[in-house]
């Protein structure tokens, strides 16, 4: 505020508000628009698709999925049977040929 003559004149005239809002509002939205690309990006790269580490296989006793590289493996002539644990193995060891 300063004085002119003998009124007080306020330096913030309406005209020069509206001035420091647009100015406020521009840089709001560049900041605003800096900051959402590095996230897009962010989690653009996260969503990448990574390759598949393992695959599933079928337990053909109690037909759970389990990751191939964890299976109990039993190979019998030129079939490799995948279970999920030995109990299963077991059991499918003692199953006769005409059940499996």
């Amino acid at each position: 505020m300063y004085f002119h003559g003998d009124k007080a004149v306020d330096s913030m005239t309406p005209l020069r508000l509206i001035v420091l809002a647009v100015l406020f509002y521009i840089g709001y939205r560049l900041i605003r628009s800096m900051l959402l690309d590095q996230f897009e990006k962010k989690t653009a790269q996260d969503k990448k698709e990574t390759p598949v580490q393992d695959t599933l296989v079928e337990d053909p006793v109690c037909h759970t999925l389990v990751p191939k590289k964890q299976a109990v493996r039993l190979r019998k002539g030129r079939q490799t049977y995948y279970f999920c644990s030995e109990q299963c193995c077991d059991t499918f060891i003692e199953q006769p040929e005409e059940e499996k």
